[in-house]
């Protein structure tokens, strides 16, 4: 399928990376991006899971190596969406994420770069003075492991700990029992580790400000730019750049799929669970003086419909109203509800990931009972900056003399909280020195002593990724992955939002049924039935209360 997209796309022209980060979805997308570039713990991810899609830290052999919350996530995010043999991805609505995978791709060249310089320091500082370097590792080994717990007893004694071999290192310089070249390398042995960890600092504490600079940025809508210059291949000989840029492009086409997937209680993935249905049903009957109807089909209402619904956004009063809309038709696949991965459509009726139209239309028509994929009629709102995605899905269907339109709404709702966090300074309250019953502020560093170990300690198998997951342990993405749905709040709990999903059901459903109503009237079908149950269901429709329309209590 990949040679098959790869070959559906003109890749040749220039050597431009696609613009990203479309105008009414910059906060969802920002939040998104800004993870990759956190230096907080990776655990802390574990507190965006939803109900539905679980991420998971795999822990590694060496809790020194441990990645923080931004290397793992760009890491997993890079693998997961540019992967060779990557399996399909999920749409994220209301987000662009090729513009999150390029921030992920730039914090890896910032941490790439701070890498270089630590593998030298930690070559001239530790593995020239090998034997010192694995004790001081050590130590802090056994630090971390102690500390790693709730247990105050347990880091205590790792603290002391630290403090003890502190002083012995001293003591050992002092009463050092050799001479000559053995007792001058000894000596180094204790101290070069040090050194090279006052260097490493000072490398660590300035990509940190970097790092959170672009952080910050992002969260308060400066839009700072992702500079992935390796995606831009600046000669034909350049493979890997030409690689990671058709990646991109690929992701792009993906994400404009018409093809989505029905998981049972989970909704239509990455537009979040139905939580509304209303549905008009009724026999079709001639007219009162004709004895048959014209034959219509229903691709004919449908599209009808489709046209009608490109008016929403107008209205007889200037009130602001409907934003324009999103109107496209969809092809929906049905997976079981705990599927791990999804495939989409192939075959000469698919071209780059779409659907063709003659393919649609005749889903449409043709299968709309027993196995084999549906068509759904989709108008989709993108609101508050993308952190809400509201989603009305059409279906039309006609069994023997029956009509049945459907109406459902998906609501997707905003990012966890988690990532739209700021930074916040690293500070501590101490007493003053003369005023002792008062106190102050006082700014720490942005990297801790264990941080710059454990940094130094990964320098050097950044070139080696999958060393580095086998020893510091990685983060385990939700499958079927997609980036918008993975961690998606609900939005009931956004009274707005809430709001903003509940009203523009009712316009929606009365476009659909007047639109229904005059092709029935043109083909001449008696519409006295479908009148009244329009008008029953346009009560119906007044609920301001949202249900769990896929769980069906049976």
């Amino acid at each position: 399928m990949a040679d098959d997209i790869g070959s559906a796309f003109d890749f040749t022209p220039g050597a431009q990376v696609p613009l990203s980060g479309a105008a009414g979805e910059t906060a969802a997308t920002h939040a998104l991006a800004s993870a990759a570039y956190r230096d907080s713990d990776v655990d802390e991810i574990l507190k965006a899971n939803n109900e539905w899609h679980k991420s998971e830290v795999k822990k590694g052999k060496l809790s020194l190596f441990k990645p923080d919350l931004g290397e793992a996530f760009a890491r997993a995010v890079q693998v997961r969406m540019l992967g060779g043999a990557r399996k399909p991805l999920i749409q994220s609505f209301g987000i662009e994420p090729q513009s999150v995978v390029e921030h992920c791709l730039a914090a890896t060249r910032i941490r790439k770069e701070r890498d270089t310089r630590l593998t030298a320091v930690t070559v001239l500082f530790g593995v020239l003075f090998l034997p010192g370097m694995l004790l001081w590792l050590l130590v802090f080994q056994l630090k971390k492991s102690l500390g790693e717990g709730k247990d105050k007893k347990k880091t205590a004694f790792g603290t002391a700990l630290l403090v003890a071999a502190c002083a012995v290192a001293v003591i050992f310089l002092v009463k050092l029992p050799f001479t000559g070249f053995l007792s001058l390398y000894l000596r180094a042995m204790v101290i070069a580790p040090v050194i090279g960890w006052l260097l490493a600092k000072q490398i660590c504490e300035r990509t940190a400000k970097d790092l959170r600079g672009r952080w910050e940025s992002l969260l308060s809508g400066g839009g700072i730019g992702a500079k992935i210059p390796e995606a831009v291949p600046g000669s034909p000989g350049e493979t890997a750049a030409e690689r990671l840029r058709q990646g991109l492009a690929r992701l792009t086409a993906e994400q404009q799929s018409n093809s989505v997937f029905y998981a049972g209680p989970k909704g239509i993935l990455g537009m979040g669970t139905r939580w509304g249905s209303w549905q008009l049903a009724e026999e079709l009957v001639p007219r009162a003086g004709s004895s048959e109807i014209h034959p219509f089909r229903s691709w004919d209402v449908v599209r009808a419909i489709h046209d009608q619904l490109r008016m929403l956004e107008r209205g007889p009063l200037h009130t602001g109203g409907f934003p324009t809309p999103s109107i496209r038709h969809w092809i929906v696949s049905p997976v079981a509800e705990g599927a791990t991965e999804v495939a989409r459509p192939s075959g000469t009726d698919v071209e780059a990931f779409q659907v063709k139209p003659h393919e649609i239309q005749r889903i449409c028509n043709e299968q709309q009972f027993g196995s084999g994929d549906r068509h759904y009629l989709g108008v989709q709102f993108r609101l508050w900056d993308g952190q809400l995605v509201i989603t009305m899905l059409i279906t039309v269907t006609v069994l023997h003399e029956t009509l049945r339109i459907e109406v459902t709404g998906h609501a997707l709702g905003p990012v966890h909280s988690l990532f739209t966090t700021k930074p916040k300074a690293k500070t501590k309250e101490v007493s003053k020195t003369v005023k002792f019953w008062e106190t102050r502020e006082v700014k720490l560093p942005l990297i801790e002593a264990d941080d710059v170990v454990r940094l130094a300690a990964r320098a050097p198998f950044t070139w080696f990724p999958p060393i580095l997951d086998f020893l510091g342990g990685k983060l385990a993405l939700p499958e079927p992955f997609g980036l918008r749905h993975a961690w998606a709040d609900k939005p009931w709990r956004h009274r707005f939002m809430a709001d903003d999903a509940l009203r523009a059901a009712t316009p929606v459903l009365r476009v659909v049924h007047a639109s229904a109503m005059r092709v029935l009237e043109e083909n001449g079908v008696d519409t006295e039935r479908f009148g009244t149950r329009s008008l029953f269901l346009s009560n119906l429709v007044q609920d301001a209360a949202p249900t769990k329309a896929d769980v069906y209590d049976a």
